[in-house]
């Protein structure tokens, strides 16, 4: 059994020509609601596996934060600039190459709409929008990263922050 936690990341300033994309930072109520999303992520996983996160710095605040929660060194988070620059469905087999099989979960930390899109590509139920730290886990019955496949997975949780909080 394999599991995939997609996070997108929290509720980041508002664009502004002093600042890059790639640059924006939380809010203060963006980091409010991530510490919360990790404490529920917490109440289903025991740990998040190996952390995934674009290197942009909104993503790499989320995942530094449910990392604390979780107990886990910042130098323990991989940055990977292809959840920034490239993610889709057709780069997921090769960032799934990058994990050794002994590891059963990922979380990786990044953006819509290729959060939401991958997904729902993976799930034989769908997948609804991803919010701003929306939290979405779902396993393959399946023994290696390589054998995961369009809709061959289930959803066993979906986040919300609208729900949680």
């Amino acid at each position: 059994m394999k599991k995939i936690i997609f996070i997108r990341h929290g509720r980041a300033e508002d664009p502004a020509p002093e600042i890059s994309d790639f640059e924006r930072s939380l809010t203060l109520k963006g980091k409010g609601i991530s510490k919360l999303m990790a404490r529920k992520l917490r109440e289903k996983e025991n740990s998040p596996g190996i952390m995934i996160t674009s290197p942009a710095f909104r993503a790499l605040e989320t995942a530094l934060i449910f990392a604390g929660e979780f107990g886990i060194e910042p130098e323990n988070i991989i940055l990977n600039s292809n959840l920034y620059y490239k993610m889709n469905f057709h780069y997921l087999p090769e960032l799934l190459s990058l994990v050794s099989e002994d590891n059963d979960t990922i979380t990786l930390y990044g953006h819509n709409p290729s959060f939401t899109e991958i997904a729902d590509s993976l799930c034989k139920e769908g997948c609804d929008f991803m919010p701003k730290c929306g939290v979405i886990g779902i396993s393959f019955n399946v023994r290696t990263w390589s054998e995961i496949r369009r809709n061959t997975g289930k959803i066993e949780y979906f986040l919300k922050p609208e729900k949680v909080l």
